[in-house]
């Protein structure tokens, strides 16, 4: 059984992985196709978004890549400069291709601004996790349950409509389209609780932020009374 949650602290003892594979930059029309023709040798892919980030209330960007990602290569599809191509909306809409990846609704949704198309086949680590015992949501400690490894950040918030993409872009792009790959073939490996079991963690679950819950009151009041007794 995994540990069922994991905290930040645990997360960034940890070493730091990274992918190692191949990364190919889909960033001209004339490459879109070879690509495509690659992924499709796979029954099963990792896929991921970046949007230019915004520092300003309002203002919003439409996703800048899309990462897509077998164990060993990863395809950066560069939609600032190729916008949303018809082959890649057909890639995504292939039921026989299985598309896995985590908060997909918001990727989805973001892609779907570029232009509607219909999705198939996606699975969203986030709606699996729990039949495993997992309670965590995020990547990052999800794959620090399962690997015992850090995914780093420290590039999120960086420009992904720059005329070029750093390594460091590069890698960390492809590394979590890879990483949701990765949980969902270890997680297929392992057999999955009952329901029983998995009602057990919750309910223990309930009653640790219950009585969190009450501590951090008692702390507070504590401090309150300390307060009034000082004046």
């Amino acid at each position: 059984m995994f540990r069922t949650k994991i905290t930040k602290d645990e997360v960034n003892l940890m070493p730091v992985v990274l992918f190692e594979g191949k990364i190919t930059l889909v960033d001209d029309l004339s490459k879109i196709q070879p690509a495509i023709a690659e992924l499709r040798k796979s029954k099963v892919v990792g896929i991921d978004t970046e949007t230019k980030p915004s520092f300003t209330r309002g203002t919003y960007h439409k996703v800048s890549l899309v990462q897509i990602s077998t164990l060993d290569h990863c395809f950066l599809f560069r939609l600032n400069k190729i916008d949303f191509p018809a082959a890649l909306a057909e890639f995504l809409s292939d039921e026989n291709i299985k598309k896995i990846g985590l908060s997909l609704r918001d990727d989805l949704n973001g892609l779907n601004k570029h232009h509607a198309f219909k999705p198939a086949n996606c699975v969203d680590i986030q709606t699996i996790v729990q039949s495993y015992g997992i309670l965590e949501l995020g990547l990052q400690k999800i794959y620090a349950i399962l690997f015992g490894k850090k995914i780093s950040k420290s590039q999120r918030l960086t420009n992904w409509e720059n005329p070029e993409l750093t390594e460091q872009q590069q890698r960390y792009a492809a590394t979590d389209a890879w990483a949701s790959l990765q949980i969902y073939l270890q997680l297929m490996s392992e057999k999955k609780l009952t329901k029983k079991q998995i009602d057990k963690i919750l309910q223990q679950h309930a009653l640790e932020q219950r009585e969190l819950r009450e501590q951090q009151m008692a702390s507070r009041e504590a401090a309150a009374n300390q307060e009034d007794t000082s004046i």
